[in-house]
């Protein structure tokens, strides 16, 4: 649930002008004004009274009109509560965590990052994007494990996704097969309108015992669209001479091309952003939600005082803080 503060009718501010000039109103107008012959030839020594008869009658009277506005102006707390009535997609992100993704030919802002730094941050903006989704994580090197089931709690998924370290599922091999094989398997029994896996890797199929067309077709009997993504394996070092060409793109993209779904590849934090963007378009949440939306009405905590301050201004005025012409 969301609450928040909110002006109903915010154009009443518009009156404040009008209170603002009420203490030129007497010398606008020449009421209370006195016209005394030989002026200075009269003198007078100022009270406590007397001072006070002249503030703070005006005072009130100015706090009480304020405060009419602030009521006319219609404060209110409102509530707002998200019903989610359908389900939407089901993600699951398929992450590289091989000790080649330790490379640090990324950049954010002017510093390097490595490949999986890269990913992590371009993942969270992904995840926060998708709300009504439930989305997981699997993670493979030399093995695959879900890193973290379907969940719409994406605050603990994020936070999970930040102690994601390379070499967690072993570092020395890429199983991209039993990554998507893992995938697959978790979202077999699911009934999600829609079922997608981007998988995300900088390298090709070293280790696993299952290959990864295979886990492909099988995942793609099973509806599931699967995204690829290489990364890095472009041009690098001085003036671009050295190259770190590992990517399997005829691999990607037959995995791609046999459920449904698209490889891309990139070799900035750009592409890469700009890669997750274009799945998150392609992909839109089917969900369907109800808001409710619960308004309070808060103008009385304004209106009673300011009838207060009027009621005691007016009292003042009129008794012991009366002004004699």
């Amino acid at each position: 649930m969301i609450a928040g503060f909110e002006w109903a009718t915010p154009w009443a501010a518009v009156l404040l002008l009008a209170v603002a000039a009420v203490p030129l109103a007497e010398r606008w107008t020449g009421r209370y004004r006195l016209v005394i012959p030989a002026l200075d030839q009269v003198t007078t020594r100022p009270t406590v009274r007397g001072i006070a008869a002249r503030f703070i009658p005006p005072l009130l009277q100015m706090a009480s009109l304020t405060l009419f506005v602030a009521a006319l102006a219609r404060p209110q707390l409102v509530r707002t509560d998200v019903v989610q009535e359908s389900p939407g997609l089901d993600i699951l992100l398929v992450l590289d965590t091989s000790g080649s993704m330790e490379e640090a030919d990324f950049m954010t802002g002017l510093t390097p990052t490595t490949r999986l730094d890269a990913a992590k941050a371009v993942i969270t903006q992904f995840v926060n994007d998708r709300s009504l989704d439930r989305i997981g994580i699997v993670a493979f090197g030399q093995e695959a494990f879900t890193f973290v089931p379907l969940t719409l709690d994406h605050d603990t998924l994020v936070d999970s996704l930040g102690d994601l370290t390379i070499g967690v599922a072993g570092g020395r091999g890429t199983a991209i097969g039993s990554g998507l094989a893992v995938a697959a398997k978790r979202m077999k029994e699911l009934e999600a309108p829609a079922r997608v896996v981007v998988l995300l890797t900088d390298g090709e199929n070293t280790a696993g015992n299952i290959d990864p067309l295979v886990a492909a077709d099988a995942a793609g009997a099973l509806g599931i669209k699967v995204y690829t993504v290489g990364v890095g394996g472009r041009p690098s070092g001085l003036f671009g001479l050295l190259r770190a060409d590992g990517v399997d793109v005829e691999m990607l993209t037959a995995i791609a091309d046999r459920t449904g779904g698209r490889f891309f590849r990139a070799d900035d934090t750009a592409a890469l952003r700009q890669i997750y963007e274009t799945i998150s378009e392609l992909e839109p949440t089917p969900a369907k939600v109800r808001r409710l939306v619960d308004q309070q009405e808060l103008f009385r905590w304004f209106l009673l005082p300011g009838l207060v301050a009027w009621f005691l201004g007016v009292l003042l005025s009129s008794t012991w803080l009366r002004r004699l012409p």
